[in-house]
């Protein structure tokens, strides 16, 4: 009995392993060509992972992550929590705002998962899970994202992009027609903690021109991506989450940090994780990747661990 319990747990080890290895094979790759403030007109397909969503009246933006599901951020559900919503639609390989997007498929919500401790005057916690009523088909123009992985490190000046259909200023009411993108540098921690004088923490990732001013994410983009490359793989390292006005110099754009919630977006999506990878200055390795390696010499004693992902608030 013994014997076979231990290689049941092998199978469904083997089994998570090889849905996140699926994944590694088709997240995060897309050209990249060059909305979002001080950004410019993206073109098709060059951001496949985008996703549009209207949630009643209210607009988000999120993130394709694997066939079924979507990750966005908590502050766009404050209606829905662990429930089907038919009235949370999904655009998928949208580019455009209005007139035809040949690409485009449609999908309403099964089920919404916020993070049981989101705190929406603290900003923490502030990312949420969607589940597709019915899968989507990957192509050039809808494909998912690689997710950072626990451990990952964004140093400050890492090139990151940001994309969304966000209005031009804060409190606006005009929005973008064609997806925009715009690149941003990440800050550090510090120097973002010391601009809003506290309260930004590990769980957080901050990104824009410290200085200056100029670019940002704006109303309407919240839970949309932000994204780096490294090799031939775009990584999502936070989720638009807040900010003081839109673009504003000496206010960075606030994101949750995707690498802080490994663990609790894989609770929920069982054998079809998706794909992370691991990001620093230094080195890049997938981390299912490496577990299987590290299952191939030591098989007998199935070293399985999860990591914990937290995307900012």
């Amino acid at each position: 009995m013994k014997f076979i319990t231990a290689f049941s747990v092998v199978g469904v080890i083997l089994l998570s392993i090889a849905g996140s290895l699926c994944q590694l094979d088709v997240c995060g790759r897309a050209p990249l060509s060059v909305g979002i403030v001080g950004g410019n007109n993206a073109t098709a397909g060059a951001w496949p992972w985008q996703v549009r969503i209207r949630v009643h009246k209210y607009l988000c933006g999120g993130t394709l992550i694997n066939k079924d599901w979507v990750l966005s951020a908590a502050k766009c559900f404050k209606d829905s929590s662990n429930v089907s919503d038919p009235d949370t639609v999904m655009f998928f390989g949208r580019l455009n705002q209005s007139g035809s997007n040949p690409h485009e498929i449609i999908r309403t919500a099964k089920r919404i998962i916020r993070h049981s401790n989101y705190n929406d005057q603290l900003h923490n916690n502030d990312i949420a899970l969607v589940q597709l009523n019915s899968s989507v088909t990957f192509s050039d123009y809808i494909k998912p994202v690689c997710l950072a992985a626990a451990g990952s490190v964004f140093s400050a000046d890492t090139e990151s992009w940001v994309t969304g259909w966000g209005t031009l200023q804060s409190e606006g009411e005009w929005t973008f027609d064609t997806l925009q993108e715009v690149m941003m540098p990440i800050v550090s921690n510090s120097d973002c903690d010391k601009a809003y004088g506290g309260g930004i923490t590990s769980n957080m990732i901050c990104a824009g021109l410290l200085n200056q001013g100029g670019k940002d994410s704006c109303q309407g983009d919240e839970g949309g991506p932000m994204v780096s490359k490294k090799d031939s793989l775009w990584i999502q390292s936070g989720i638009v989450s807040f900010g003081v006005g839109c673009a504003e110099p000496e206010f960075p754009g606030v994101y949750t940090r995707v690498s802080q919630y490994q663990n609790w977006i894989e609770s929920y999506m069982g054998s079809n994780p998706p794909g992370f990878v691991e990001f620093n200055s230094s080195n890049f390795r997938s981390a299912p990747n490496s577990l299987l390696f590290s299952l191939s010499l030591t098989f007998s004693i199935i070293p399985f661990t999860f990591y914990s992902l937290y995307l900012s608030s």
